[in-house]
């Protein structure tokens, strides 16, 4: 990591340190996986057994068949609304299994 001086801000210093030790990938996996909780609510959460992010890819695992059709409707908007919390495109599909 390069040498900062007293003029940078703690969020930057992260930011650096993040992006020098390559720690994004592994943040933004845990990003996803904890958004997909939030944003989603309790019920939907409820029925999820299991969230994966791999290649920015997004698969959810739902113990539900019915849920999985009424999420499937509206798959481009879940991927619009991740990539806008997240404030980049990171999700670019989303699989439900």
């Amino acid at each position: 990591m390069k040498r900062l001086n007293d003029d940078y801000s703690i969020s930057d210093v992260m930011k650096e340190f993040i992006k020098s030790n390559k720690l994004e990938k592994g943040l933004d996996e845990v990003q996803v996986k904890e958004l997909w909780l939030s944003l989603m609510g309790t019920t939907i959460a409820n029925y999820t057994t299991q969230v994966d992010f791999y290649r920015n890819t997004l698969y959810v695992t739902l113990n539900s068949a019915v849920l999985k059709q009424e999420l499937l409707l509206g798959k481009h908007k879940i991927i619009e609304l991740f990539n806008k919390e997240l404030g980049k495109e990171l999700v670019k599909d989303l699989i439900f299994r």
